[in-house]
């Protein structure tokens, strides 16, 4: 069905900016590294009630390039919501576009939900950033792993990964902010005072990295967010249901963190950029079945 009115490419140039120059102090030397990341989960964490039909926990962490999602993710989702509903005071929340909720009703149409979903599915694709993410399987948690908090477990073992990509891209001296959405004043300082433990043990270790941790209000409207929700549900029924067809979980594939950088995307991320807690058993005598960050990788965004 054609629809009348403007409608704005994706993709087309833009002029560079350079977004990298306020990233220096009053002496000229950089604060802050070259990489954002937006993070978001699927699923809950209780271990009391348990939902059978969805029984894990997903942490997913959307690595960006900051002028790649200046420049090129943040217009393109922005044109995308004002081709489509005419305003960007949307929010692209996986739950609601799965069931056509809210703003998405309108996707009840069939045709225009094929349109929407295949535009999603070209910024993603296009869009250049590293994913890590880490599934609790709930179920699976022995007596001993369930004294333990899903959440934290999956930011501990994902943030052992992100320190590793930010090493390679020689930028540890430098701050990387970690973007996550407010959940509730509780569960904030609970997980703000998880996250300082866990820096402040590898510090103590000198593996810590300089993250900072910054805690979006939920009607901030971020594309990073907005990815990183995307992102997480695919990961966590590709996990439940391996065999089946998931087209969302075949484009990730590409942007996992995994062995050998660029040139072996979408090969050998599984221990590497998808974490499983408890570690899932090898598959081969050869597989790992931990989940182990690389010592030297090369990818990038």
């Amino acid at each position: 069905m054609p629809r009348s009115g403007s409608q704005y490419s994706l993709f087309e140039a833009v002029e560079p900016i350079p977004v990298e120059a306020s990233a220096r102090d009053r002496d000229g030397e950089r604060r802050f590294s070259d990489y954002v990341v937006y993070i978001d989960e699927s699923g809950d964490h209780s271990l009391t009630s348990i939902d059978p039909g969805y029984p894990v926990f997903v942490l997913a962490l959307c690595v960006f390039h900051k002028r790649h999602y200046a420049e090129k993710v943040v217009p393109a989702i922005e044109k995308l919501k004002f081709n489509y509903f005419g305003h960007d005071n949307v929010v692209l929340h996986e739950n609601e576009i799965r069931k056509q909720k809210g703003d998405f009703v309108v996707l009840s149409q069939r045709e225009l939900r094929e349109e929407f979903m295949g535009q999603l599915s070209t910024i993603m694709a296009a869009s250049n950033f590293v994913l890590i993410a880490c599934v609790v399987d709930k179920a699976r948690l022995t007596r001993q792993d369930g004294l333990s908090h899903p959440y934290h477990t999956a930011l501990d073992l994902c943030l052992a990964a992100l320190d590793a990509f930010i090493a390679e891209k020689n930028q540890a001296h430098l701050v990387t902010h970690l973007i996550v959405e407010c959940r509730g004043k509780r569960e904030d300082a609970e997980l703000e005072l998880e996250f300082r433990r866990i820096r402040d043990q590898r510090r103590a270790w000198g593996q810590a990295q300089p993250f900072e941790m910054q805690f979006a209000d939920k009607k901030t409207n971020l594309s990073g967010l907005q990815l990183a929700d995307l992102v997480a549900r695919p990961i966590g029924v590709h996990h439940l249901r391996p065999t089946q067809a998931n087209q969302a979980f075949e484009l990730l594939t590409e942007k996992f963190y995994c062995r050998g950088g660029r040139p072996t995307a979408g090969q050998d991320f599984e221990g590497v950029g998808l974490l499983h807690h408890p570690p899932q058993k090898a598959k081969s005598p050869g597989e790992p079945t931990e989940a182990v960050a690389p010592t030297r990788n090369p990818q990038s965004t």
